[in-house]
């Protein structure tokens, strides 16, 4: 099929981008890698009257490390996970992208476009999600910051207006001395979705207990969920296999699996434990080892 009719606008500045969603409103999408965008508008489940590339707007594509890392809305996929500065601050992030469909897909779609297009199946949300980001939304109003927990509403839904535009995602650094973090996913085939992500950060005390954890899933809710329980039944205790086991299942009772082709709810629910238990005891053995290069 092909898309629907619909007018083309290029603007050159954030500012003249910004003024168009303005003047179009909800009848405008934007495109930036185009990966999601194109494939609905050709099947026609998305019929915008107006369109609007961002692509010649020079500066969106820039990784920025000076302040944690700051990751421009034209910024590809592929650029961002082989970025040295974002492997070193925020490994989870670039990690997380490897597992983004193939490199070929990866060289075109962009980071934010995949944030703000909120696929609860997708890893990079999931990966924002765990690592307490935020992203910066601009309009004609001015400029708010929206924190990863506010940003994701609901299946493909975000809290951005219609006259926003995501122009880039802050992403404070995690990477420390005493901190490993692992993104583990199950799909049927590489490059497939996953039926179930776990990106997982765990910090530890000079004594070895656990002093920080972060865990969010991706795949088994109607939208990129942390698992505060599970997180909280961690701080302050020895890890162990027993552990990890108990926040295992409560990540996985935390969470509404919707089933389809490719597994029942209560399949993804056991792989959510499965894989978070997984994700846990990589994150802890990247974190010893961590401590240990730095002894």
């Amino acid at each position: 099929m092909k898309p629907a009719a619909f007018a083309y606008l290029a603007p050159s500045s954030v500012e003249e981008a910004v003024t168009q969603l303005a003047e179009h409103g909800s009848e405008a999408r934007v495109l930036a890698g185009g990966q999601s965008l194109v494939r609905l508008m050709n099947t026609r489940v998305s019929t915008p009257s107006v369109v609007i590339d961002i692509n010649r707007i020079p500066g969106l594509d820039a990784i920025s490390t000076d302040d944690g890392i700051r990751i421009g809305a034209t910024t590809r996929q592929r650029s961002c996970e082989l970025h040295p500065g974002v492997r070193a601050g925020v490994p989870l992030f670039a990690e997380a992208g490897s597992h983004v469909a193939h490199a070929s897909v990866r060289r075109r779609g962009t980071v934010v476009g995949s944030i703000a297009f909120a696929d609860p199946s997708a890893e990079l949300p999931a990966a924002l999600l765990a690592l307490d980001s935020r992203v910066l939304a601009r309009s004609s109003r001015g400029d708010r910051f929206i924190d990863a927990d506010d940003f994701f509403t609901g299946p493909f839904r975000t809290s951005l207006t219609p006259d926003e535009l995501a122009v880039e995602v802050h992403i404070p650094a995690t990477a420390g001395a005493r901190t490993g973090s692992a993104f583990v996913e199950v799909a049927r085939r590489h490059g497939d979705q996953p039926m179930c992500g776990v990106g997982t950060i765990i910090g530890l005390d000079e004594d070895g207990t656990v002093a920080s954890a972060r865990i969010a899933l991706c795949a088994v809710d109607q939208r990129p969920t942390r698992a505060l329980e599970a997180e909280r039944s961690l701080i302050g205790g020895p890890p162990s296999v027993e552990q990890f086991a108990q926040a295992a299942a409560l990540a996985a009772a935390g969470v509404d699996p919707i089933a389809d082709c490719h597994g029942t709810a209560s399949f993804r629910r056991h792989l959510a434990a499965v894989i978070t238990r997984r994700s846990l005891q990589t994150a802890l053995d990247r974190a010893r080892q961590e401590d240990s290069d730095a002894r």
